[in-house]
């Protein structure tokens, strides 16, 4: 991580706190956490995980917290164990046994033609103790008052899904697998436990889950909660955006333009540099997504879209085609 000092001299400025949670935590325990080490109370978090689940949990701090809203959606990476033979009510080891069934007959080509099912864009139905909102009440609040909880599919991507291991316990009776997942946001690998023990016929839910990355933000780079009351570290906001969206650098007026909430010129008509290093070919006309605008002092002045632009943008026919989009200002952190 960037910048690090110790909590007792501690003045912090913006940025993301990358914290691997621990297990009996949840993330509204973490950010008051970080809201004590920090000195502020403006913490957020970018995706909440379970109690029982450990790993990448993504912490914005001061005016870094405008950009979780972004990091919610991108894709994430979970290693789980899965048991098969036995279903619970929460999908998880943190609910009642509901049935014990043989899983003595899973073989690994019948577990990787079930994991294939679920790989590619699926259909999910969500667990039941999801915080999915259900007229207004969360799905779990329901299911836990004894509701009878009707979750609808929707659809979700598994980019990977891979087997790592095979245990077998109890004679047989049930079996640990170990999986990794890369995911879309809003898959829910409680329920792909459960989808996974039900294609196989065995039932299964999940007894271990860990996250391992989200987006760019991968568990090596975490610090624990101890760790980080040791020795403060976190990614400098400018940093962090560079690492998230594509980038693109402004020139004074630029900056000083949409510092005050002004539209300049599109950013598919300007170098864009991708996070990886790489520079971007000219869009001709409109860049798709967020675009980072850093000032000439290295300072986030704004995530950018571009837009068609305001009519009498342009009194040129030959500026008109360059002139049909403008880079707009969709989140203003810097007025220069």
């Amino acid at each position: 991580m960037g910048k690090k000092q110790r909590p007792e001299e501690i003045e912090v400025g913006s940025g993301l706190v990358l914290v691997d949670k621990p297990a009996g935590w949840t993330s509204h325990d973490v950010v008051g956490k970080i809201r004590k080490l920090a000195g502020t109370r403006k913490v957020g978090h970018a995706g909440t995980l379970d109690p029982m689940a450990t790993g990448v949990l993504v912490v914005g701090i001061n005016r870094a917290t405008r950009l979780l809203t972004h990091i919610v959606g991108v894709d994430k990476t979970y290693t789980a164990t899965v048991r098969l033979g036995q279903t619970t009510t929460t999908d998880d080891a943190e609910g009642e046994v509901l049935e014990n069934r043989f899983a003595n007959a899973v073989t690994p080509e019948k577990l990787d033609e079930a994991v294939t099912r679920l790989t590619g864009e699926i259909m999910q139905v969500p667990s039941t103790v999801s915080a999915i909102k259900v007229d207004g009440k969360r799905s779990y609040d329901r299911a836990r008052a004894g509701e009878e909880v009707a979750l609808d599919a929707r659809p979700v991507t598994v980019e990977r899904f891979e087997v790592h291991d095979i245990r077998r316990l109890d004679e047989g009776k049930t079996v640990d697998v170990d999986v990794e997942v890369r995911v879309s946001s809003g898959t829910y690998v409680r329920a792909l436990a459960r989808d996974l023990g039900e294609i196989l016929g065995t039932g299964g839910h999940l007894t271990a889950l860990r996250r391992a990355a989200v987006g760019p933000y991968s568990i090596d780079q975490t610090l624990t909660l101890e760790q980080l009351g040791e020795d403060f570290g976190y990614i400098g906001l400018a940093e962090a955006a560079a690492q998230l969206f594509p980038a693109r650098q402004l020139t004074e007026e630029e900056a000083f333009n949409l510092g005050h909430g002004r539209r300049i010129t599109a950013s598919a008509d300007a170098e864009v540099v991708q996070p990886s290093g790489e520079t971007i070919a000219d869009a001709k006309g409109r860049r798709e997504g967020l675009t980072a605008a850093f000032g000439p002092d290295g300072a986030l002045v704004a995530l950018l879209t571009d837009v068609p632009a305001k009519k009498g943008a342009s009194s040129s026919p030959d500026a008109a085609e360059a002139k049909m989009f403008q880079a707009k200002p969709e989140l203003v952190f810097a007025a220069q």
